[in-house]
């Protein structure tokens, strides 16, 4: 993580110094707040990072002598074929479409698919408790 974190600070020295930059050269309000509001958000998700950063123990990318096959093994379980992603991105275009439109009965139906459809994304490979 604290190579996200570096890139992150990078980032947002970044968006400081461009805010800077662009309040001297043309004075318009709405791009100084713009480019202060995303070195912000990404001082955020930095600082974030740095924090988990210290609590996980390192990870290979994050030694500058690892090797490649100090990454190797098992990262975890990914479904095969899981057609849920799809029905949570449908619910939630439905969604913002519902917003968009401001239709409330768009809104609350594709609300009820979009949860349907993350609680089958979430479930679907729980087996419920075993039986000892």
């Amino acid at each position: 993580m604290k190579v996200e974190s570096r890139i992150f600070e990078i980032l947002t020295v970044f968006c400081f110094v461009c805010a800077i930059v662009y309040g001297i050269l043309s004075g318009e309000e709405v791009g100084i707040v713009a480019l202060t509001l995303t070195g912000g958000l990404t001082l955020i998700v930095g600082t974030y990072f740095r924090f988990v950063a210290r609590r996980l123990e390192e990870r290979p990318e994050d030694n500058p002598e690892a090797e490649v096959s100090d990454g190797a093994g098992d990262l975890g379980f990914f479904s095969p074929g899981s057609y849920w992603p799809i029905a949570v991105a449908g619910g939630t275009a439905l969604t913002g479409f519902g917003i968009a439109l401001w239709q409330w009965w768009l809104i609350v139906l594709a609300g009820v698919a979009l949860i349907i459809a993350i609680c089958g994304l979430v479930f679907e490979y729980h087996a419920g408790p075993s039986a000892h």
